[in-house]
């Protein structure tokens, strides 16, 4: 969770250095309203909030456990002539899960355009698991080879973070904005095979297991969201995000997110 926070913060502090560095100047302020005509709300400035959410986790476990069983049958006559580690023992899952966590972000205004840079976060759990076997046997000069390959694979994505840039458009109390950014997550990952195989040397049993806690991943983020503000820099949000992590076990996780905020 640590190195998660790390990353996001850093990248968003980097960033608002150039941020403030163009920031406009606006005249007197009335509360939380900009001094121009129509009144636009102003959302320049800092803020920070809370969040809480809901997810759904989609997971392709086709090839989680490919290495586990290529490592058990290395120079096996078994996989040479049936080639075990390559069978699409598992498929794809998915599976619901919730999570809090806060946000903390800088926003320039230029009228009714606002931009922005947030680091999000969330404490959770997102991700599935998913068990499954297959069987072969076949008769190859004079000898049977069989296999019987059962594989268990799980990933429990605990910590998930964006560093994000935003583009909004101010209508009255409304913030609508969408943002794209970098995925950071922490995950708990298992992989473990077993084969029960059968050769010119009779019927003999491997199983192996790679276990990963706390292990580093990082994707894309992308997502939708709107803030309305209710009173001197209070504000409310509710929004969606979409994060795609390059990791052992493919996994993306969608959330809803309703937040309250503070801008400063």
């Amino acid at each position: 969770m640590r190195r998660v926070l790390i990353a996001a913060i850093a990248m968003t502090a980097a960033a608002q250095g150039a941020l403030a560095a163009d920031m406009p100047e606006f005249g007197p302020l009335r509360g939380a309203m900009v001094d121009t005509p129509r009144g636009v709300v102003n959302w320049q400035g800092f803020y920070v909030g809370g969040q809480a959410g809901y997810g759904t986790s989609d997971m392709d476990f086709t090839n989680a456990t490919q290495g586990v069983a290529s490592s058990l049958l290395v120079n096996t006559a078994v996989e040479s002539v049936l080639g075990v580690s390559s069978w699409p023992v598992l498929g794809k899952s998915s599976s619901h899960g919730q999570g809090w966590g806060g946000f903390a972000g800088y926003n320039a205004q230029w009228d009714d355009v606002v931009l922005g840079i947030e680091a999000n976060y969330m404490h959770g759990s997102f991700g599935g698991s998913m068990s499954g076997s297959m069987a072969r046997q076949i008769a190859s000069n004079g000898v049977n080879y069989g296999a019987i390959y059962g594989a268990n694979a799980s990933i429990n994505v605990h910590d998930v973070g964006s560093a994000r840039l935003r583009a909004g458009w101010a209508v009255g109390s409304f913030l609508p904005y969408a943002f794209g950014g970098v995925a950071l997550g922490q995950a708990d990952i298992v992989q473990s095979a077993t084969i029960i195989g059968t050769d010119a040397g009779g019927t003999w049993v491997l199983s192996g297991s790679k276990v990963q806690n706390g292990h580093f991943i990082y994707g894309y983020s992308g997502g939708l969201g709107v803030d309305m503000m209710l009173y001197r820099g209070l504000f409310v949000r509710a929004e969606w995000e979409y994060q795609k992590f390059a990791a052992p076990i493919n996994t993306s996780v969608s959330t809803v997110r309703a937040g309250v905020g503070y801008k400063f």
